[in-house]
């Protein structure tokens, strides 16, 4: 690794350390409802980070490196955005009150951070050990484009969570206030809260939304390090995002139709990736012009409201 490699790596990790820290244990340590303007506030921050940080890779890694790293945070954050209306009806469904879903979230993401490391690195060895993953990967993204594209809102019922059962079948679970905790004791007995069951739903559904995220990265750069970045600081977005995701949820709703056709792009390029190259620079004004168009869309063609 080439000391300028060595010093935007550490560079990261002291950056997102330091924020993680600043966020969820001095601004966020009282459990509080996050306003609209909080949410945004911390959004803008966290966009601000990392575009910042591709300045450094910029000026430290290479142009080439730069636009490969804002091309991919781009297709997570659009992808994120998406999975976030996942996530709103998960906390839902588990009446969990606005206070305590920061918690839940931090959790969640944090275990993400971990996961995607893990999924990246062994994409990016499986592409390098078998050439002909590179065409399963692009299947898989024209797939769920396609399939994201044509389906209706997505509907999580945690009732029909094979996981959840398995651990309702094998763990005391109880469902009344739990003041913000994953355990609680009565009378000498430790009971699972329905806060842990969000998260564990939430971590589960994070997994599942890697594996069309990851693949989506991967077609973009080959390079750990400019992937595993630009999708840790998309996730790092999450928690805010959230809650202006669950705020605004009808104001961008044509925003999974330009998901969907980015996905599809994206799965194009890369099976098309030995005949025709894409340059990432023509990856990302496209990727931009479709996340652009589908907010204007969202924005001039509101959605109808239902008659009494």
């Amino acid at each position: 690794m080439a000391i300028h490699e060595i010093i935007m790596t550490v560079a990261f990790f002291l950056i997102i350390g330091g924020l993680i820290y600043v966020d969820l244990e001095v601004l966020n340590r009282r459990s509080h409802v996050i306003s609209t303007r909080e949410a945004l506030l911390y959004s803008l921050m966290w966009i601000s980070v990392a575009l910042l940080f591709n300045v450094g890779v910029y000026f430290y890694v290479g142009k080439e490196k730069a636009i490969e790293f804002l091309t991919a945070y781009l297709v997570e954050e659009s992808l994120s955005v998406d999975n976030l209306f996942v996530f709103v009806v998960i906390l839902s469904k588990f009446d969990i009150h606005p206070k305590y879903q920061p918690r839940v979230l931090k959790w969640g993401i944090l275990g993400a951070i971990v996961f995607r490391g893990i999924f990246i690195v062994a994409g990016i060895e499986l592409i390098k050990m078998f050439e002909w993953m590179t065409y399963v990967f692009g299947l898989i993204l024209i797939y769920t484009g396609g399939k994201l594209f044509f389906e209706k809102d997505k509907t999580i019922d945690p009732s029909e969570s094979k996981i959840l059962k398995f651990i309702r079948s094998k763990f005391p679970v109880t469902f009344r206030a739990h003041q913000g905790k994953f355990f609680i004791k009565k009378m000498g007995k430790t009971f699972i809260t329905t806060m842990l069951l969000a998260l564990i739903l939430i971590e589960t559904s994070d997994i599942i939304f890697a594996f069309d995220s990851i693949p989506a990265v991967i077609a973009i750069t080959r390079d750990p390090f400019i992937a595993y970045t630009s999708n840790i600081f998309a996730v790092l977005g999450l928690r805010s995002l959230y809650f202006l995701v669950s705020n605004l949820v009808m104001l961008f709703r044509f925003l999974k139709y330009g998901v969907a056709i980015i996905l599809v792009f994206v799965g194009v390029k890369m099976l098309i990736s030995r005949i025709v190259e894409i340059h990432n620079l023509i990856s990302l004004a496209v990727i931009v012009s479709i996340l652009a168009i589908s907010v204007i869309l969202s924005i001039l063609i509101p959605a109808e409201k239902s008659s009494a």
